[in-house]
């Protein structure tokens, strides 16, 4: 476990490596146990908690006083899920680089999520508001999502989808809207005013969070946080209807950005005369703590 978290030892390990090479079997090792603890928990809910079973009303006809039967999902095999397929409390953050790191290495300062933080969720939203809702400005897209949040974040919502065309939208969200929402009315034990809820390169393993998202000129650095320091980058031209895998051991920094499946299409291009960000994946240290 304690390898598999990696801790800051050996940061500056090359690819490769002994100890990089132990890291990743480590990893791999955790996510297996993590999928075996989540099998375990269905198994007792199941035999302990079951959700009970409302009878049956005959058929074409509802139970009084019931709402009409809910139509069926909009996720079919083989299509990628909309934005509001049900979705975990995975905590995360977004953060803007520094230059502030652990032996000079570039660090981040961010701000807290609390739901729904894998990278299905957050990367469609954060992508479309950098082309549409911010225009390319990625200076006054950090400043909403990190600088201006008093505490932290509850989740992020369709707000950020403003200005993009409408199909784009419906296509990422089925045609459902929900706001951002800030943790504003938390209650602390002693009952001091909360905290803001900073999240640091530093910090980040102390904090128990899952995933990262730096906002680098170049796009965005996704970092699963159970496995490594630094991640991969998403480029900020990559088209926002691109289904990302949610396995926190297939974002690795040495290899690109897992991809389930690519649009056919390609997105509506941003207005004329915005600035166009640049392309590739910057090369990276070892490891950034």
């Amino acid at each position: 476990m304690a390898a598999a978290r990696w801790r800051g030892h050996n940061r500056r390990a090359e690819p490769g490596s002994p100890p990089k090479a132990l890291m990743t079997a480590a990893s791999r090792s955790l996510s297996v146990l993590a999928i075996a603890d989540q099998a375990d928990l269905a198994i007792l809910r199941a035999e302990y908690d079951p959700a009970p079973t409302p009878p049956l009303p005959p058929q074409g006809r509802t139970a009084p006083g019931l709402p009409p039967p809910l139509p069926p999902a909009r996720h079919t095999a083989g299509s990628p899920p909309t934005l509001l397929e049900p979705l975990l409390s995975t905590r995360s953050f977004i953060a803007r680089p520094t230059q502030t790191g652990y032996a000079g290495i570039t660090g981040y300062e961010g701000i807290y999520v609390h739901t729904d933080g894998v990278p299905s969720h957050h990367l469609p939203l954060l992508l479309t508001a950098f082309r549409y809702r911010f225009r390319q400005n990625l200076e006054a897209m950090s400043r909403h999502l990190v600088d201006d949040v008093a505490i932290g974040w509850d989740e992020l919502g369709t707000d950020l989808l403003h200005g993009a065309p409408p199909a784009l939208v419906a296509a990422l969200t089925g045609g459902d809207q929900w706001p951002s929402r800030t943790l504003d009315n938390l209650i602390t034990p002693d009952g001091a005013p909360p905290a803001r809820m900073t999240v640091t390169d530093y910090t980040a393993d102390e904090q128990d969070l899952q995933w990262g998202y730096i906002l680098h000129p170049e796009g965005i650095e996704v970092i699963s946080l159970l496995h490594e320091d630094i991640g991969p980058f998403v480029d900020w031209n990559t088209d926002p209807r691109t289904a990302f895998s949610d396995n926190p051991a297939r974002w690795s920094s040495t290899a690109p950005p897992p991809v389930i499946q690519a649009p056919r299409i390609a997105a509506p291009q941003a207005a004329a005369g915005a600035a166009t960000p640049a392309r590739g994946v910057p090369a990276h240290p070892a490891a950034r703590r």
